[in-house]
């Protein structure tokens, strides 16, 4: 197990572009009609995902490491050549022992086929047997390359910053660059930390969470996305947000009026009876070392997420989400203005960050415009999810027996893995 982030395999082979990952969609794409279907895979796959691992009683953490291993796996393989639900069970089973919470075999193996055999996805053929489960973990173990050390952003969230009135935070060796020979952050200088409210800490933490829903977890490193969940945050939760606003002249006029006659020990003693001084949130970001740019980015990408997230609808606990944040925030700034959830919600960011905001820096393409475009109205649901994936299966099987020179085909590797395990 590597010491820290920088040494990891996660940094050092499971970071990937864009462009590897559009790459391994290739073979999917071309029994889909819309590419938007992918991003709506990554929702539904991620959903299913969790609510195996809630039915597991696992912890957030190995959710989360499932899901990226459940990613990870299809780099490698497509949707149509593979049965994804029984790859989700290896998944969960094989973080399980990866963040030391194991479960048998046999409840995995029995949780999955329960849930599965329920509305919406109504499989009656998850495999009875544990023996196809225990199968598809050795080639998932294959296809991650036995590089099962995930780092995530939730122990780095809590290094930066603590709830109001606790003194204790939780850090993770590589990620903040501490605990590793006395030595400084790789990424910042390290001095103190913010200090939020526990529903605004809350808050960072369903944003990590949500990010799993999307790619951002095999692009970036941990700690951007943490870092980029509190810049979320500041903006998004309404009392930190009218904190920042506020400049801190209280404590300068303060020290004004005391008399410079005055005893240290005097000194000392108003100090301790007077108020808290404020926090620099500005200044906490600029110490950290980070491209604030490629920050802000990553927040665009978060918020173009939850854009396209309205479009899905699922009867899911939403509860650890931070999507009514973001829409409680886009209303508010809609009652002054017009214009789509990105743009209302990226002007906050502004208002609260200034200069933060550089069109030149986006990447990610904004919701679409336009009462034209007949496909604003479609509404994604994993029935549809469920429907595609089937089509694309049946279509993949059927290109592979009629070949175009009229002869049968071998079925590919993948195909008998995926038959053989499901």
């Amino acid at each position: 197990m590597a010491t820290d982030f920088w040494s990891s395999t996660h940094y050092k082979r499971w970071l990937m572009d864009r462009a590897t990952i559009r790459q391994a969609r290739a073979d999917d794409l071309q029994y889909v009609d819309d590419p938007e279907y992918f991003t709506y895979f990554s929702l539904f796959f991620a959903n299913v995902v969790t609510k195996l691992g809630r039915k597991l009683l696992f912890k957030q953490r190995v959710i989360a490491t499932a899901i990226v291993f459940f990613r990870r796996f299809y780099l490698k393989n497509s949707y149509c050549e593979t049965d994804p639900f029984i790859v989700i069970a290896a998944c969960c089973y094989v973080a399980g022992k990866a963040e030391e919470s194991p479960m048998h075999i046999k409840n995995v193996a029995a949780e999955a086929r329960l849930l599965f055999s329920q509305h919406p996805f109504g499989i009656k053929s998850f495999p009875p047997d544990n023996s196809k489960l225990a199968e598809m973990e050795f080639y998932l173990v294959a296809d991650l390359e036995c590089d099962l050390t995930v780092f995530h952003p939730y122990r780095t969230l809590m290094a930066l910053c603590r709830k109001e009135g606790s003194a204790l935070s939780l850090t993770e060796a590589g990620e903040v660059g501490v605990g590793i020979d006395d030595g400084p952050r790789y990424w910042g200088t390290g001095d103190g930390q913010l200090e939020l409210p526990e529903d605004a800490v809350q808050l960072a933490w369903s944003i990590i969470s949500d990010m799993y829903r999307s790619d951002l977890c095999l692009v970036h490193p941990p700690h951007l996305l943490a870092i980029t969940a509190l810049y979320l945050t500041l903006v998004l939760h309404a009392p930190t947000r009218e904190q920042i606003k506020q400049k801190p002249h209280s404590a300068i006029s303060d020290e004004s009026h005391t008399s410079p006659r005055r005893s240290s020990r005097q000194a000392s003693a108003s100090s301790l009876g007077s108020t808290k001084k404020p926090q620099d949130f500005i200044g906490f970001f600029a110490g950290l070392n980070v491209s604030m740019p490629l920050i802000a980015t990553i927040a665009q990408e978060v918020i173009s997420l939850y854009s396209m997230w309205e479009r899905y609808k699922e009867d899911t606990d939403t509860s650890d989400t931070a999507r009514s944040a973001f829409y409680g925030q886009q209303t508010s700034a809609q009652t002054t203005r017009t214009g789509s959830p990105y743009s209302a919600t990226t002007q906050s960011t502004s208002r609260v960050f200034p200069g933060s905001r550089s069109g030149s820096h986006s990447r990610v393409s904004t919701p679409v415009e336009g009462p034209e475009d007949v496909r604003r109205t479609d509404v994604f649901t994993p029935v549809l999810m469920m429907q595609t994936l089937t089509r694309m299966r049946e279509s993949r099987l059927a290109d592979l027996v009629h070949s175009t020179s009229g002869r049968p085909v071998a079925i590919n590797k993948m195909l008998e893995r995926a038959q053989a395990a499901g």
